[in-house]
């Protein structure tokens, strides 16, 4: 995208409010975006919306300053508890830079207020601040605004309050659908008033969300943005200003070339993305202590305090420079100013997730870098991108004087139980993940070599666990140490481990039940499992971004590569077989 974008704020059909123009220069943001410049006018004229267009490129704007616009305008003035727009977006973290960019706006319309809606807090809070305070817009997340329309017996309609709606905005819509809040979704629309102007925007379209468009929409103008310079028969889905690489690295360097890069870039803003949440637990604990003199943060969707997500992801916006260390929970929809580079240190579940991640970097019009670490026998993946994706990667220059830093975590681990339990888990957890990806004829359980990622790990020991179950080992050597005399660092923790121990001894030993014999845990489905999936069947969503028909052509298209690199078909086969199921 280029930076002149689309035009200058004076140019749009329907004069801005002067305290929407001010606020504007305020933040620099002197010129529109193209999806700025598409949207804004069909919203102020009435029209239903439905925008695509690459993710960083200023959607929310796109619907922020046509709701001021609208609702300054009322004839008949918003009340206190009279709800004028409905902002719902699927994760706390972007509901919560939304109301970020909206607050600014409402320094000068001191007439409005909004409320933030979200889980992590006590839902009667949510109540009584509405009740005192008021809203007129709501910015919200599907299950605590759901919520909210059910606690009329705490002394709050807000089906009531929603009768004044002049708009719905669902932003991520495509997410909203795939995160499994389709259920949520339609409760909410059934309290809303049905003339009303509604936007729904996301980086990607999906079935479901063509079916959310017919449903929820009243002849809606469709936008589909690209970018400057490249051509729609390309559909690029990422920014034109991002550098996109790749590196190959041996399982047991992949660690070191991630430290050593991370220390070669100390002074920039970065994003490290890992497959679990336990990867994100002990890596990010061995970064702290192997990197100095920067801040590193944490962030999963397992945190315990639903709150600290959202303190760990202001802290980070704020930062000059720092490495925020996280799974897909960030993602999608997150902007965070002035990223210079995003790190994807195990290649995401979904194809699709590949092109969100890098969208963290390169937003409105800025350049920025995005690198994926791939192990030799993954190496197709960059083929599979370029094809499926429209995403070309291009090969990193060798980085250099990589040192090796895994005794340093071997002794972090020997020093801390914590640390030790917290290694075992990102191992398990990270074989589980890449038995179920979804391009499996690229990364591929058999094609692991348990040993090299176990060093690359930097494991005491081989875990217990069915995938490993009757194999040997001799490239991996074991420290020679008992790893159950190795304590907790927190004496707390130390005591009770001490208590339990002493406990088990004078019980009797009851025989432990087994796990299927010879099943990897990968493959068993367990009653938590299959109550999830029975759940997802009920809300006929959850899952994967990708959607069966989809799989099956990526599939069929890896299958089609993997013969032309094997000689079996010429590279004129390969090109009409592409170009007929394209056309198709």
């Amino acid at each position: 995208m280029d930076n002149s974008t689309a035009g200058k704020w004076d140019s749009l059909p329907v004069k801005l409010d002067d305290n929407i123009i001010q606020t504007l220069d305020e933040l620099k943001f002197t010129h529109m975006t193209p999806v700025q410049a598409a949207c804004i006018p069909l919203f102020m004229s009435n029209k239903d919306v439905a925008a695509e267009a690459v993710t960083g490129s200023g959607k929310t704007l796109a619907f922020v300053i046509p709701i001021l616009q609208i609702l300054q305008k009322r004839e008949e003035k918003l009340k206190k508890l009279q709800i004028g727009a409905l902002i719902i977006t699927p994760t706390r973290e972007l509901a919560l830079q939304i109301s970020e960019v909206v607050g600014r706006f409402l320094q000068r319309y001191p007439q409005f207020r909004q409320i933030l809606l979200v889980g992590g807090s006590n839902p009667i809070d949510d109540v009584e601040k509405f009740k005192s305070q008021g809203a007129n817009i709501i910015v919200a997340t599907p299950g605590r605004l759901e919520d909210m329309f059910r606690r009329k017996a705490d002394g709050l309609d807000l089906a009531s309050c929603v009768k004044t709606l002049d708009v719905l905005v669902l932003d991520e819509a495509d997410r909203l659908l795939g995160m499994g809040f389709e259920a949520s979704l339609n409760t909410i629309l059934s309290y809303l008033p049905k003339q009303r102007r509604t936007g729904l925007f996301s980086a990607t379209q999906t079935q479901e969300l063509e079916k959310l468009v017919r449903a929820g929409l009243r002849n809606p103008v469709r936008i589909a943005v690209k970018e400057k310079g490249v051509a729609a028969s390309n559909s690029q889905k990422t920014p034109a200003r991002l550098s996109n690489y790749y590196t190959m690295c041996r399982a047991e360097e992949k660690f070191n070339t991630l430290v050593t890069f991370l220390r070669q870039h100390k002074n920039e803003k970065q994003l490290v993305f890992f497959s679990t949440c336990a990867c994100v637990e002990y890596f990010g604990k061995a970064l702290e202590a192997l990197i100095k003199k920067v801040t590193i943060l944490c962030i999963h969707g397992k945190m315990e305090k639903k709150d600290k997500r959202s303190k760990i992801f202001s802290e980070f916006r704020e930062l000059k420079s720092g490495i925020l260390v996280c799974t897909d929970v960030m993602a999608r929809g997150i902007d965070i100013p002035d990223v210079h580079w995003v790190l994807q240190y195990d290649p995401p579940s979904s194809a699709s997730s590949f092109v969100h991640r890098c969208g963290r970097t390169a937003r409105i019009g800025n350049t920025g870098n995005a690198l994926v670490f791939l192990l030799p026998m993954e190496e197709t993946y960059v083929n599979f991108l370029s094809i499926n994706q429209k995403c070309p990667l291009q090969k990193l220059p060798r980085i250099k004087d990589v040192v090796d830093v895994l005794p340093k975590v071997k002794a972090l681990a020997l020093s801390d139980r914590a640390i030790f339990e917290k290694g075992m888990r990102a191992f398990v957890s990270y074989i589980q993940a890449y038995a179920k990806h979804e391009c499996s004829l690229i990364f591929r359980i058999k094609d692991l070599d348990f040993a090299t990622l176990a060093r690359g790990f930097a494991l005491l020991r081989m875990p217990k666990m069915p995938e490993l179950r009757g194999k040997s080992f001799p490239d991996f050597q074991e420290e020679a140490v008992d790893t159950d005399t190795i304590r907790f660092k927190d004496k707390q923790r130390e005591k009770q481990r001490q208590k339990k121990i002493a406990e088990q001894k004078e019980k009797p030993e009851i025989p432990r039940k087994s796990f299927i014999k010879n099943k990897a845990w990968s493959k068993q489905n367990n009653k938590k499992e299959k109550r999830k999936k029975n759940a997802a069947k009920r809300k006929r969503t959850e899952g994967s971004d990708v959607e069966d028909e989809d799989m099956a052509e990526l599939l069929s298209d890896t299958r089609l590569l993997k013969k032309l690199k094997k000689g079996k078909i010429s590279t004129e086969d390969f090109d009409n077989q592409m170009s007929g199921r394209r056309d198709s």
